[in-house]
This record gives structure tokens, sequence and C-alpha cells, in this order.
């Protein structure tokens, strides 16, 4: 509910589509940059999205479902579901989170980089290759947290 208010409160603000999303397009020009690569960063004239153009080719767009928001709120939500002590459940919300903002932001660099020079494997690179990533990541630290700080954890003593 927290995150339908801060798209609802997002419309019309001064970052175009929201915050996080205008954030991650931003630090993703940032890094194709630092790779070498001739890259800009528009908002997208007829949807909320920005569009990735990178050595002068339109190559992709970033929506609200790229900025790796609800990704690390499911992640949370599972955290909180199974929680352990209260120290230790922070502290890895909080790395966690962050792990999966930086692999989603990657992940985004790569997919673009991708599609600019693979653009006939859009379809798989899009829908299968790079979701695979990001959710294989909350999976597999979902099977830490549950292996090694759940309380749900029960070792025989």
């Amino acid at each position: 509910m927290v995150y339908k208010f801060y798209l609802q409160y997002s419309e019309g603000s001064n970052f175009y589509p929201d915050y996080v999303t205008n954030l991650v397009a931003l630090q993703t020009d940032n890094i194709l940059h630092g790779l070498g690569f001739s890259s800009e960063v528009l908002p997208h004239e007829t949807e909320p999205s920005m569009k990735i153009i990178l050595n002068g080719k339109f190559v992709a767009r970033i929506i609200e479902g790229c900025n790796g928001l609800s990704v690390i709120i499911l992640f949370l939500s599972f955290i909180v579901a199974f929680s352990g002590k209260l120290k230790t459940t922070f502290f890895y919300i909080l790395s966690g989170s962050v792990l999966i903002y930086v692999v989603n932001l990657i992940r985004i660099v790569i997919l673009t980089i991708a599609l600019y020079y693979y653009p006939e494997h859009r379809e798989i690179l899009h829908s299968v290759v790079f979701p695979a990533i990001i959710y294989g990541l909350v999976f597999l630290l979902w099977v830490f947290w549950v292996n090694r700080f759940s309380k749900s954890n029960v070792k025989d003593a």
C-alpha cells in the first residue's frame, strides 16, 4: 500500500516517471558513460518511462517495473515473514536491498548493451535471461536467510 501511495504521489512531481525510476535511469546512463559508451537518457514523450539512447540508437526504456522496488518489497516481505533477531533481520534487509538494487542496475546496463548488439534476441533477453538474474538472486538470498538466520530454522540441540 505504501508503494502504491508512493506511485500516486509521484505523478506530477519533478521526477518523471517517478523518483526511483528516474534515479535508476540516470545511474544507468552514468555507468554506460563509465564503460565508454555514448549514451543519453530522455523522458519518453508518450508514456511514463525513460528512453535509453546508446550510440545514437534508441535501445530500451526504463519503466516503473524496472526500478527494482517491487522486487525489494517482495524480498523484504519474505524476510519479515520469516524474521530472526531484530538486529540481524534489519541488517539483512538493508544489505539484501542494497545488493538487489545494485544487481538490478548492473542487469539494466548489461541488458541495454546486449540489446544494442543483439536486438534480434530482445524477447529472450528481456523476458527470460535478465528476470532470471534478479529473481534468482532474491531466491538465493531467501534460501540463505531461512537456512542461516530465520527463527523458523530450528536446530536440534
